[in-house]
């Protein structure tokens, strides 16, 4: 019996998330016996077999199909490397990436799920798994029952995984390309490219809201604010729906989650919406001309103003004091 981990990748590395998934994995394994393996899925993956060897075994699944994570073949590898390893549980981070796939994985295999788990127990020798419902409006004790269980996990709510004192053994997993699903194929990414750290892993996010009104100006003020704190930029979903900022960047219910170090939110209200996807960031900074935006209830500082004359302040100040 196995704890398979599904890591995620940008190609040449494990992305961070990947390692509190390995470590909620780990403890997990500490109460069952079951090894722990860390499954990596995609197309020229020795750069990234290599680096997820530093943490645990690893099996690699490398074919040209598989370039592109499609959720029909990625769920498919997922559930025949779970059958053949006879894994018990499979744990991922929860992102985009892995509720695409995950759900699907969890269908072909006839498992019980859990997303975005925040914590777990035990009790009597049972798991007992904490997730946020309601757009975090209310918290919920799911069990599981059955074999596998497949549960993803919020990075932020788990330390990452150390790696290992020596590389672990890297098994190459071989695939027939004639049977793997060909119902979905992949045409093109659309993305905005940023020399910025991805926003559900930067230790500083700086979002912007309604006042922004062009790409450019929040470019000028987010982007240069965020820059100045070497954080990533986010967004509301009034942003994205007026083309202002790409998708990648919605941070809320319908958006990502995020939990930074510090979450710096200029002119945004704080619907419950995108409470829900960043309220556990450790300390939040709001700007905002309304002193009744509901931003304030759950900021440890409030600044009531216009982002506009604002923002250029604290660039200039933080300016002088990384001089």
């Amino acid at each position: 019996m196995s704890i398979l981990v599904v890591a995620e990748h940008d190609g040449a590395h494990a992305r961070p998330g990947s390692f509190s998934a390995l470590a909620v994995a780990r403890d997990l394994a500490t109460r069952s016996g079951e090894r722990v393996e860390l499954l990596v899925v995609g197309s020229g993956l020795d750069s990234v077999a290599a680096d997820a060897a530093r943490f645990a075994p690893v099996i690699v699944v490398d074919q040209p199909l598989l370039a592109n994570p499609t959720a029909d073949r990625y769920a498919q590898i997922i559930a025949d490397v779970a059958k053949a390893r006879e894994a018990g549980s499979i744990v991922a981070n929860s992102t985009t990436f892995a509720k695409d796939i995950l759900p699907r994985a969890s269908a072909l295999l006839g498992a019980a799920m859990a997303g975005d788990v925040t914590a777990y127990s035990f009790l009597n020798g049972e798991l007992r798994l904490r997730r946020p419902m309601y757009a975090g409006a209310a918290m919920a004790t799911v069990i599981l029952t059955g074999r596998p269980l497949v549960i993803t996990v919020r990075a932020s709510a788990f330390p990452a995984a150390q790696p290992l004192a020596e590389p672990s053994e890297r098994t190459v997993w071989n695939v027939d390309a004639s049977k793997l699903p060909n119902h979905s194929e992949y045409v093109g990414l659309e993305s905005r490219p940023t020399l910025r750290p991805e926003l559900t892993e930067a230790r500083v996010v700086v979002s912007g809201g309604r006042p922004f009104r062009s790409g450019e100006e929040f470019e000028q003020y987010v982007g240069r604010l965020a820059d100045a704190l070497n954080g990533a930029t986010g967004c509301t979903r009034a942003l994205v729906d007026a083309g202002i900022a790409p998708n990648e960047w919605q941070v809320g219910q319908t958006g990502k989650v995020v939990a930074p170090q510090l979450y710096v939110a200029l002119g945004i209200s704080g619907a419950v919406q995108h409470l829900a996807g960043m309220k556990n960031s450790r300390v939040v900074v709001a700007v905002n001309s309304d002193p009744e935006a509901p931003m304030f209830s759950v900021a440890t500082y409030g600044l009531v103003g216009d982002v506009r004359q604002i923002v250029p302040e604290l660039i200039r100040e933080l300016g002088q004091q990384l001089a």
